[in-house]
């Protein structure tokens, strides 16, 4: 085999990895609403880039559950109905409150140190209001809490959901006093950890996952019942006309007296 065939063009795979981050930030934001059209030619000129790297972004997203390509259609942004979310934040939960604990457990200093710079980053970004500097502060947060974890099946599963739920963080995020209070449970998060209290820690996570879907959940419900079409009265049938009864020789019979 040619050692030609093994080379790596490393500014391609690196355009490559920046078009996917500025198309999952862009769906993220929503600046691309679930079941818009994202047509190459316009991304090539709002990106700037070729086909090529649009396409294996694309497909990218597509795997991770962000986008879905629809026949005679082309790919467009996944929509997720509240049942699809709710059980995304049930797993999640559960899963990001073990790896809680496990970081409390583990008691890595470099790690704690780590997610405190991440959780002053996370309050930083909340302050300017900056709506993509606070998604990528919240990703960076999520990020080191998976790894002080040091449980690679863990991380798998966590990322392969952080990837879906992109779609809802957003709409979590900018509700009403839901900023606020997710800065308090993130800081309740890493008290817990740095003090090595597991149980708390598992608990902290859990209830900002619970608080969380119940903003999203709230906003998928009432999306879904200001859609839903109102049902009107139900037409009144006017009773059918009786036949009159056949005698033997097909003709009607006389009526009884």
């Amino acid at each position: 085999m040619d050692n030609q065939d093994l080379h790596i063009t490393r500014q391609a795979a690196t355009l490559r990895l920046m078009v996917e981050e500025k198309l999952r930030a862009a769906i993220a934001k929503g600046l691309f609403k679930p079941g818009q059209r994202l047509v190459e030619r316009e991304l090539c000129e709002l990106i700037g880039v070729g086909r090529t790297s649009i396409r294996e972004a694309l497909r990218q997203l597509e795997a991770e559950g962000l986008v879905q390509t629809i026949p005679h259609r082309g790919p467009i942004v996944s929509s997720i109905s509240a049942q699809e979310a709710r059980q995304l934040y049930e797993i999640r939960a559960l899963l990001e409150g073990y790896a809680g604990r496990q970081f409390a457990e583990r008691n890595d200093p470099q790690a704690v140190k780590e997610l405190d710079k991440t959780v002053k980053a996370l309050v930083k970004a909340a302050k300017s209001n900056e709506q993509l500097a606070l998604i990528e502060a919240k990703t960076q947060f999520y990020k080191v809490l998976m790894g002080g974890a040091d449980n690679v099946f863990v991380t798998q599963m966590l990322t392969s959901l952080h990837n879906r739920i992109t779609l809802l963080r957003f709409t979590s995020m900018t509700q009403p006093g839901r900023l606020t209070r997710s800065i308090v449970e993130i800081r309740d998060i890493y008290e817990a950890i740095a003090s090595g209290d597991g149980d708390a820690a598992e608990k902290a996570c859990r209830l900002h996952i619970q608080e969380a879907a119940k903003v999203a959940l709230a906003v998928l419900d009432s999306n879904f019942s200001e859609k839903a079409p109102v049902a009107g009265p139900k037409p009144v049938r006017a009773p059918a006309a009786r036949k009159p009864a056949m005698g033997k020789s097909g003709a009607a019979s006389p009526p009884r007296r």
